[in-house]
C-alpha cells in the first residue's frame, strides 16, 4: 500500500485575499455540537451539547424556535434537503424529526446516537447508534436496521446519488444498499473516524485513529493511505470539483491533489494555521473555496490547490462547527462557548 507523507510548501497564496467579516453572533447556553444552515438558507439550526437545539433566522440571528431536543444531550443534527424538516439525534438514543406539524420521536438501537443523515433527494433518513444503522422514511417507518458492524459506528455519509450508504468503524469502511441485503467491505485493520465522498462518487476518504488518511478508489475496492500528520484525523473536505482533498490533523490544512492517477507521490500543499489543531473544514458548495477553524478561535478561507484567495477572522472561542451557506456567499460557525456566527466570505 503507497504511504505519501505530507511535504510542507510556503503558506502563501497569490491572488486577491478574501474578506471575513462577522455579519452576527448569537449565544446558546453551551458547547455548540453543530450548527447547519437550511438547504434554501433561510434558517440555521444550532445544537448544544445540553440537549437544545435552537432554529435561528439566518438573516439576523434572531431566534425562530426553541426545540427542548435530547435530555441527556444532543449530538448530531441534519436538514433534510429541499425542505425545512430537521433530524437530530442524542445521547438518549433517540431521532427526532421536527417539521411544522410537529416532531416524531424515533428509537435507533442503541444509548448514544452517532450521526443523522438524510439522503441526497431527500427520501431517507439514516442514523447511527452503536453498532446498528437504522434507515428510516421521512414519516418515521423503518425501512432497513443493520447492526452487524464490527464495532461501534463513528461515521455515515450517503454517495452523491444516493445509492450507496457509507459507514465507518474499526476494520474499514462498509457500503450498504437500501436495495441489496449484502455490503460491500472496503477493509482496513484500523479504526476510521470521519468520512468523506468526492463529489464525483468515485471516491471516499477517511479520516483514521492512527493518523493517517485513506483515499479509497470506490468500483476498484482499493486504496492509498496518507501519512505523517501529527494526530488523529477527524477534518476532511472535498472541493467541488472532487480534485482536491483538504485534511486536518494537525495545526496545518493539507490539500491533496487527487487528479488522476490519485495522490501517490505527489506534493500536497500546505496552509499553516496557528498553534492549535485544526477543528473544522468545510468546501464551498459550487466554488473552489475551502474554510478551516482552529480549537483557538481562528477561520481562515482559502482556495483549493496552490494558489488563490486567503482570508482570516479571530473569533476568541474555539470552534467546533463550520459550515458554508448555500449561496456561498458566507460561513456558520458554532463554538466551544456557545456563539453561533455568521460570516461573510467577500
Amino acid at each position: 500500500m503507497p504511504r505519501v507523507r505530507p511535504v510542507r510548501r510556503s503558506a502563501a497564496l497569490a491572488g486577491q485575499r478574501a474578506h471575513l467579516t462577522v455579519r452576527w453572533r448569537t449565544e446558546l447556553e453551551d458547547h455548540v455540537i453543530v450548527a447547519r444552515p437550511s438547504g434554501d438558507g433561510a434558517l440555521v439550526a444550532a445544537a448544544a451539547v445540553s440537549g437544545d437545539v435552537a432554529i435561528l433566522d439566518a438573516a439576523t440571528g434572531a431566534p425562530r424556535h426553541d426545540h427542548p431536543g435530547h435530555a441527556q444531550g444532543a449530538s448530531c443534527l441534519d436538514w433534510r434537503p429541499g425542505s425545512r424538516t430537521l433530524a437530530s439525534g442524542g445521547h438518549d438514543g433517540t431521532v427526532r424529526i421536527w417539521d411544522p406539524q410537529g416532531c416524531r420521536e424515533l428509537e435507533a438501537g442503541a444509548s448514544w446516537v452517532e450521526r443523522v443523515r438524510w439522503s441526497p433527494d431527500g427520501s431517507l433518513l439514516a442514523g447511527s447508534a452503536g453498532r446498528r444503522i437504522t434507515i428510516w422514511r421521512p414519516d418515521g417507518i423503518v425501512l432497513a436496521e443493520w447492526p452487524d458492524h464490527p464495532s461501534t459506528v463513528t461515521d455515515i455519509g450517503w454517495s452523491p446519488d444516493g445509492s450507496l450508504l457509507a459507514a465507518t468503524s474499526y476494520g474499514g469502511v462498509t457500503l450498504w444498499s437500501p436495495d441489496a441485503p449484502d455490503p460491500v467491505r472496503l477493509e482496513w485493520t484500523g479504526s476510521s473516524l470521519a468520512l468523506a465522498w468526492s463529489p464525483t462518487g468515485h471516491h471516499l476518504a477517511t479520516g483514521d485513529q492512527d493518523a493517517t488518511v485513506h483515499f479509497w478508489m470506490v468500483t476498484r475496492r482499493t486504496d492509498l493511505q496518507m501519512s505523517g500528520y501529527p494526530t488523529k484525523i477527524r477534518e476532511l473536505a472535498w472541493d467541488s470539483s472532487g480534485r482536491h482533498l483538504a485534511t486536518g490533523g494537525g495545526s496545518d490544512v493539507t490539500t491533496w491533489d487527487c487528479a488522476p492517477p490519485g495522490p501517490a507521490g505527489s506534493r500536497p500543499s500546505i496552509v499553516e494555521g496557528d498553534d492549535s489543531l485544526v477543528s473544522a473544514l468545510s468546501a464551498q458548495w459550487r466554488g473552489a473555496m475551502i474554510a478551516a477553524g482552529s480549537q483557538a478561535g481562528r477561520i481562515f478561507a482559502f482556495r483549493a490547490g496552490a494558489s488563490g484567495e486567503r482570508g482570516r477572522i479571530e473569533l476568541m472561542e474555539g470552534v467546533s462547527s463550520l459550515s458554508w451557506f448555500p449561496d456561498d456567499a458566507g460561513l456558520l460557525a458554532g463554538t466551544d462557548a456557545g456563539g453561533v456566527f455568521s460570516i461573510a466570505v467577500t
